[in-house]
């Protein structure tokens, strides 16, 4: 047979697109050619392709063997191409019958000695195979685990390229991965607590409602009031993420590589702390062929930015268009990459460089430095905050400890999140078939449906509006709070109560920014 053709794949972002190995031998000089448009590890393939081959004593013949991975437009990258270039050697050599390769998706990375070594992005090829009405897919064994995630098509793992060349032939059967099992938590700092937080009763509470309509969150304090400490602790009050919103969490850890290999399945919302000195390309994603940065790896978690001022202007700014959409758009001129960024942002800062103001008698600030420090927060990323709580300094009271010896009785997470999650289950029934699953993803259409105000709720918030000089998308922010706020309660309507405790957590934009 003088050619073969195998189906891999081949990631661009998120995408998966199918990839045809054709391999093609003829008379001419002795070598092996790769062509399709080739990053440099992929053309390092042939080395190591022809080694492995050597090494489990198969003899390349002296003839030219041409390999071409199409579409010839789409650029390769990374080394998940190794095993089916050697399966397509193998097959126009007469090693391995044509029929054992049809509708037959196969990946992996080589090693000299002919180990098949695991390689990232497994779950969404997995997906892709399986859209595409294949019938199996063949992939290292360290990503079996993680593949079979992907229920609906027989996911086999294989360890040496000569147990891949034994099962093809027939003469051994491997049994596919079962996702059983697989779950895994990738969540905040283990072994935390609401019930470590002592006071600030108004924080948790922010918190509370922060977390069960899925909003944004802005904590500002002087330091050592526990804005970082609460800011934590909000993954162990979440909800559990449904099976489809695993999926797409570990779809982009998959492509990272940051999966575990026994249990991928991500079954806890993420929780991303970024450093100020952060990249816009680290932050949103990026690169020659982008790849997911922080806010997609916070999918369907939290993005926690500690010292929010801190962080260079122009890499907030590029928050903004992502914390609106929920997704994060790319362009190059070789294609448009669209990557989730569905999180919650929860941002900690100072309310001025020595963290005192407002209290005048500690404040050593100017008013020009203050205004100056403030002013590093754009109005225009201030109005996608939907919560701005100050958190005061802790009071010796909430401090100290009891006559036994113990610190005063906390709600813990546990009895917080069963709160949050009754509201969350109210909110999936009400959008039931509506793609929406919080209060935060709410669009002006929807909030006509189901943020009716009634007669004293439309009076309250026009003053309101006029008292705080509200933005159209701040005013939009307060009814989906007040929506959850009424959900927490499980009312069918927004009462006066709801919108009350909704206008007072954006009263702090007119304190602080003039607003």
């Amino acid at each position: 047979m003088a050619f073969c053709c195998v189906t891999s794949a081949c990631i661009q972002g998120l995408q998966v697109e199918m990839i045809r190995v054709e391999a093609d031998i003829s008379n001419g000089l002795p070598m092996l050619h790769m062509v399709g448009y080739l990053s440099s590890e992929v053309k390092e393939a042939a080395d190591r392709v022809r080694t492995a081959l050597r090494n489990v004593d198969v003899k390349l013949p002296p003839k030219k063997i041409m390999v071409n991975l199409a579409p010839a437009t789409l650029r390769k990258k990374g080394a998940s191409y190794d095993l089916p270039i050697a399966v397509s050697i193998l097959a126009v050599l007469g090693m391995i019958p044509p029929g054992r390769l049809e509708n037959l998706l196969i990946v992996g990375e080589l090693s000299l000695d002919g180990s098949v070594k695991k390689v990232p992005g497994i779950l969404p090829v997995v997906w892709q195979a399986r859209k595409a009405g294949l019938r199996a897919c063949i992939v290292p064994e360290g990503n079996g685990p993680e593949g079979a995630l992907a229920e609906g098509i027989p996911v086999i793992g294989v360890s040496h390229i000569r147990q891949l060349l034994a099962y093809l032939n027939g003469e051994i059967e491997l049994c596919p991965f079962s996702g059983e099992g697989a779950g895994n938590v990738q969540t905040a700092e283990k072994n935390t607590d609401f019930s470590e937080v002592r006071g600030q009763q108004a924080v948790k509470r922010a918190a509370e409602v922060a977390a069960a309509g899925g909003h944004n969150l802005l904590l500002v304090g002087p330091p050592g009031s526990g804005k970082s400490m609460i800011a934590r602790r909000i993954p162990t009050i979440l909800p559990p993420p449904a099976w489809e919103e695993s999926l797409e969490m570990t779809s982009v850890y998959s492509v990272l590589g940051l999966v575990d290999e026994r249990r991928p399945l991500i079954t806890e919302r993420p929780f991303r702390e970024v450093h100020h000195t952060v990249t816009k390309a680290a932050l949103i994603g990026g690169g020659r062929t982008p790849s997911p940065g922080e806010i997609s790896l916070a999918h369907g978690g939290v993005l926690f930015l500690d010292e929010l001022t801190e962080f260079q202007k122009p890499v907030l700014e590029v928050l903004r268009q992502p914390l609106e959409e929920h997704t994060v758009c790319i362009a190059r001129t070789h294609g448009t990459y669209r990557f989730p960024a569905n999180f919650m942002l929860v941002a900690a800062m100072n309310p001025c460089p020595c963290g005192n103001y407002p209290d005048l008698g500690k404040c050593s600030c100017t008013p020009g430095q203050i205004r100056q420090y403030l002013g590093k927060i754009s109005q225009p990323f201030l109005d996608r905050i939907d919560l701005c709580v100050e958190a005061p300094k802790a009071a010796y009271e909430d401090l100290r400890l009891s006559r036994e010896g113990t610190p005063p009785k906390e709600e813990t997470s546990r009895e917080i999140r069963d709160r949050v999650c009754r509201a969350r289950r109210i909110q999936e029934s009400r959008y039931l078939g509506t793609g929406i699953r919080a209060n935060a993803q709410l669009d002006s259409k929807s909030l006509e449906q189901y943020c009716a105000l009634d007669r004293e709720g439309e009076k309250l918030m026009q003053k309101a509006f006029q008292a705080l000089d509200l933005t159209a998308r701040t005013y939009h922010k307060i009814l989906k709070t007040a929506r959850t706020i009424a959900d927490l309660e499980e009312s069918d309507r927004i009462l006066a109560r709801h919108l009350k405790e909704a206008v007072g957590y954006r009263t702090m934009d007119k304190k602080y920014w003039g607003r």
